[in-house]
C-alpha cells in the first residue's frame, strides 16, 4: 500500500518541480497584437549569456535564474519623452533608470512597444538589447530618436 502512495507522490513532485522554473509575469494590454507574435517567435534562447525560461503570460519572455532580463510586448507607443533615447543595433530605446540598478528600456517609435527590464548587476543592458534587436526590429519604426540639436539647432 505504501509503495502505491509513494509512486503518485513522486510523479506529482516531478510535475511540480517542472513548473517551479516558470516566471510569473503580467501581460501588456495589447499582448495579443499580431506584431507581438512576430517578435516572440524571434526572441533568442540566450540573451547576454543567460538561458531563456518559461513564462506564464502571453508575449513575454525571461532569461536567467533569477530572471535578470524580462521582455513584454504589447505596450502602447509612448510618443515623445524626456527620458534619454538611444539606438542599439537600429532599434531606438528610452531608458528609465529610476530603479537603478534595475533599468527599464522601452522601444521608441514602434507600435506596439516592447519593454525590457534588466538587472544591471547581472547583465549589460547594451548586450541584452543587442541580443534582442533582431526580434524587436521586426516592429516597423514610426519615428526615430532625436536630440536637442536636432530640435533646437546648434
Amino acid at each position: 500500500m505504501r509503495a502505491r502512495l509513494l509512486f503518485p507522490s513522486l510523479a506529482l513532485l516531478g510535475l511540480l518541480s517542472g513548473c517551479a522554473g516558470t516566471v510569473a509575469l503580467q501581460p501588456a494590454d495589447a499582448a495579443n497584437d499580431p506584431a507581438c507574435a512576430e517578435v516572440m517567435v524571434r526572441v533568442p534562447d540566450v540573451v547576454a549569456g543567460l538561458e531563456r525560461r518559461s513564462t506564464n503570460a502571453q508575449s513575454t519572455a525571461a532569461w536567467g535564474d533569477p530572471a535578470a532580463v524580462i521582455l513584454r510586448c504589447g505596450l502602447p507607443d509612448g510618443g515623445p519623452s524626456a527620458l534619454p533615447c538611444f539606438t542599439v543595433d537600429n532599434v531606438d530605446w528610452l531608458r528609465d533608470d529610476a530603479n537603478d540598478p534595475n533599468f527599464t528600456f522601452i522601444t521608441y517609435g514602434r507600435n506596439p512597444a516592447v519593454e525590457v527590464l534588466i538587472d544591471s548587476t547581472t547583465v549589460s543592458g547594451t548586450t541584452a538589447l543587442s541580443d534582442l534587436a533582431l526580434a524587436v526590429g521586426t516592429l516597423e519604426p514610426l519615428r526615430f530618436c532625436v536630440d536637442t540639436t536636432d530640435v533646437l539647432g546648434n
